[in-house]
């Protein structure tokens, strides 16, 4: 046993990165569950030697203790902030905001369409993709129920939007979580430098789904009406659990904003809230119902990811882009955002970008911060956006692709990359246009 340990940890790089892409095949496959998947992944790579299972080696802290790669922050903020949203979700408050939305629109089918758009988008932004289109597409049958239109270009429309939305703060999407906790950047500093090129992709592709969409979007005056005549009186089921989950949600998110001042990490600040929330309810019941598939999954992933660094192979892929690149900071960032767009379409974005972060690391050791800044925000914008290409680039993407099949709509994948495709090729190009123009321009 001894000799074939000694064996592996001379071929380390190799055998890690085997691991690593193994567990990519089976989480494209879909064939086992990717939490199962990442959880062998793991157990494999500390059993092998990769990372160690000791904490203190020679009674000094050891570097390549397993858990040492674990991103506790990301976990704490993404558990906290699943809490926060559970809870308040049972209020009912999201659907009211909705609803009264719907109604300024009058009942114009293209109206609704832009509004589910900015509704899902905006949303995206304070609550994880999954959650928002959950929460969207009941709303969504019942209107193309009323209006008596298909309601697949609003739920194409809701998908893009969900992806695109997520992308402009830290806690829209889980590849930012992780990119903000390595690289230190803060929830002002992804509102700064993404929300406003996100404000633009998401008006360009809304603007594009309604022209793509203008033949279907026709209705007539008085199923318009009954859209404008919307009943929300009773969408709020608990008013109290509405006060109090909207007053710490928005100090949740006022901690996230003033963290370049108090520095208290995102995850602490969202386990605050949280902890408060729970004080008004039963824990094991909210607690239950917490996506811990996706928690153990970003576990294992870390700690498969952890073995490659470990080794030197996080090293290496560095050093082969700076050698692709030739050290140019502008074909380095076209690559990765490009890259991270099309690779994201095809692939979990979350072990792409968990991948791809200790190579930015490694990469930034040897240029430096100033090199390495723009390309964070390029593999963000990359791996977050290019999740729109394919109805399975993204969670959200397969969650509203089953829902629409249950209720008779099924979502064709080829159909749905003729919307997806151009969404995200419009997302690039104006997001290369707009990191060339704000970092890159000499």
């Amino acid at each position: 046993m001894e000799h074939f340990l000694t064996i592996v940890q001379a071929h380390g790089i190799a055998v890690s990165a085997a691991i690593l892409l193994i567990a990519y095949v089976f989480i494209a496959t879909e064939k086992i569950s990717k939490v199962t998947i990442a959880l062998i992944g793991a157990a494999f790579t500390i059993l092998l030697g990769l990372v160690s299972q000791n904490k203190v080696v020679d009674g000094a802290l050891n570097p390549h203790y397993f858990l040492n790669f674990v991103d506790f922050n990301v976990i704490f903020l993404l558990v906290s902030m699943m809490i926060i949203v559970n809870i308040a979700t049972r209020s009912g408050m999201f659907n009211w905001i909705a609803n009264e939305l719907l109604r300024l629109t009058k009942g114009h089918p293209q109206m609704v369409l832009f509004v589910l758009g900015l509704f899902t988008a905006i949303t995206s932004a304070f609550l994880d993709n999954v959650t928002t289109v959950i929460l969207i597409m009941p709303v969504t049958f019942f209107i193309a129920s009323k209006l008596d239109i298909n309601p697949i270009p609003f739920l194409i429309t809701e998908i893009l939007a969900s992806n695109i939305g997520g992308t402009a703060t830290l806690i829209g999407d889980p590849p930012n979580i992780i990119i903000g906790s390595a690289a230190g950047l803060s929830f002002m500093d992804f509102v700064r430098v993404l929300t406003p090129v996100i404000a633009v992709i998401l008006l360009a592709v809304v603007g594009i789904m309604i022209l793509f969409f203008r033949k279907q979007l026709v209705t007539t005056p008085e199923k318009m009406q009954a859209v404008a005549e919307l009943d929300n009186s009773n969408t709020i089921t608990d008013f109290p659990l509405m006060i109090r989950s909207s007053i710490i949600l928005a100090l949740v998110i006022i901690g996230f904003i003033l963290h370049d001042v108090t520095h208290i990490e995102t995850g602490v600040t969202a386990m605050l809230g949280a902890s408060i929330l729970l004080l008004f309810e039963n824990p094991s019941k909210i607690i239950r119902d917490i996506e811990w598939n996706t928690i153990f999954f970003f576990i294992g992933l870390f700690i498969i990811i952890g073995g490659l660094e470990a080794t030197g192979g996080i090293a290496l892929m560095a050093k082969w882009i700076l050698d692709v690149t030739q050290g140019s900071q502008e074909v380095a960032a076209m690559i990765i955002l490009w890259a991270s767009g099309f690779i994201s379409g095809v692939i979990d974005n979350i072990p792409y970008t968990a991948t791809m972060t200790p190579m930015l690391l490694e990469i930034e050791k040897v240029m430096g911060a100033d090199y390495t800044y723009p390309l964070w925000w390029c593999l963000s914008l990359g791996a977050c956006l290019g999740g729109n290409m394919t109805i399975i680039g993204a969670a959200a993407n397969v969650i509203v692709s089953e829902t629409s099949a249950h209720h008779g709509h099924p979502i064709e994948f080829m159909k749905y990359l003729k919307y997806g495709f151009v969404a995200m090729f419009v997302s690039l190009v104006l997001s290369s246009i707009y990191v060339y123009a704000r970092f890159l321009m000499q």
